[in-house]
């Protein structure tokens, strides 16, 4: 039993939360990441992030020079559009480029690209990644993103700043929309314009389509969601799947394969790798959109659970909360009046029902899976180095 009375969600060894599937032995979150220190995993340093994010950095800086040019030369009111986009996409982590650039690495063989032409087509990968950000802040009326304003609040405080008529709110999120849009088509320019040979285009562009479909159909999964459709863990895992973990490993992996000229078997090694490591990515990130430090995230801890976030971790505190819990739970999830008491009220509640150990057990789960389809992967061995590094990096952060 919890603290508080309430039924805890399963969290020991072998044990699985209902609705999760069958995930076979696992070990608590906690030990795991301990042991992960002396496991003999490749140090970060073997993926090169420094070097892959300078070059990433530098081509999205020199294609937004190009367009915030193109752009003055229609209006020069149109300049802060581009600002915006390039504020988005100097953040982040760099992560979906990296898993891209490696599945070009650990799959090159005769069909030889010019390498600063590869890591300028993976650099797209991040306007795909702002573009979303944007339209998800603006779905779950998000205050800050990155520790500045959304971009919807950005314009709507331009708006208000400059006294033009009308709704200052309406003027934000209409602003904010087309940013989105005007990242993901950049997306498109950027990868199409990158330097590649027009034979890794056509071998990507399969990829690549389903890639911006699966995240763009994966955010109306998260309103369903959010509106009593999906319910439940399953349904979380659902969302989490389609609005996230494809694009944040398995399509960028299968990208960086597809331009290399990878066969199947890399391909399905890359879905082996990506769902499971994906996955856990979203749930690490979920965790800590309510637990993490906002000195470190960038942004409150009170912000997911103001937003009313219906995430894996939501869905198990749920399940398992007596009444009291779920009244609790249904009274301060997702209200905006709601204080930090009340916040932290819900915080102990995830703890004390064991949801929060239950996802930090997923998490493992599926980082141990992941990290064992990398070590049987068809891959060259230091891009199998690489991204096991990256695995164990994008589960374990702190922001």
């Amino acid at each position: 039993m919890g603290t508080n009375g309430t039924p805890r969600v399963g969290v020991l060894t072998g044990s699985r939360p209902a609705g999760l599937g069958d995930t076979g032995p696992v070990t608590v979150g906690a030990q795991q990441r301990d042991s992960d220190a002396a496991d003999g995993s490749p140090p970060l340093e073997a993926a090169g992030l420094d070097r892959l994010r300078a070059a990433v950095s530098a081509a999205l800086d020199e294609f937004l020079d190009r367009q915030s040019d193109v752009l003055a030369a229609m209006d020069a009111t149109l300049v802060p559009l581009v600002d915006e986009v390039r504020a988005l996409a100097a953040g982040g982590k760099r992560l979906r480029p990296a898993f891209a650039y490696w599945g070009w690495r650990g799959a090159r063989g005769a069909h030889g690209e010019d390498e600063a032409a590869v890591l300028r087509a993976v650099a797209a990968l991040e306007f795909v990644h702002a573009s979303a950000l944007v339209h998800d802040d603006v779905m779950d009326g998000a205050q800050t993103r990155r520790g500045r304003p959304a971009t919807h609040i950005g314009f709507a405080t331009r708006h208000d700043a400059s006294r033009l008529e009308g709704d200052g709110r309406l003027f934000g999120t209409g602003a904010a929309i087309l940013v989105g849009d005007l990242a993901l088509v950049w997306s498109d320019e950027l990868l199409r314009r990158s330097g590649i040979s027009a034979a890794a285009l056509g071998r990507a562009r399969g990829v690549w389509d389903t890639m911006r479909t699966e995240v763009t159909a994966g955010q109306y999964l998260d309103l369903l969601h959010a509106a009593g459709g999906l319910p439940g863990p399953d349904g979380a895992l659902t969302v989490a799947r389609y609005k996230s973990a494809g694009y944040t490993v398995q399509r960028p992996l299968q990208l960086g394969v597809a331009l290399a000229g990878g066969g199947p078997e890399m391909l399905e090694a890359c879905t082996a790798i990506g769902l499971p490591l994906g996955e856990a990515f979203q749930l690490r990130d979920d965790v800590l959109g309510v637990f993490g430090d906002p000195e470190v995230t960038g942004k409150s801890a009170d912000d997911d659970l103001r937003e009313g976030k219906q995430t894996l971790l939501v869905a198990l505190t749920e399940q398992a909360a007596d009444a009291g819990g779920r009244a609790l739970l249904g009274d301060v999830l997702g209200r905006a009046t709601a204080g930090p008491d009340e916040f932290d009220a819900l915080r102990r509640l995830m703890e004390s029902t064991g949801a929060r150990a239950a996802v930090e057990e997923r998490i493992t789960e599926r980082t141990a899976l992941a990290r064992s389809a990398i070590a049987a992967a068809p891959l060259a061995a230091d891009a199998r180095a690489a991204l096991d590094a990256l695995a164990v990096a994008a589960t374990s952060r702190s922001a």
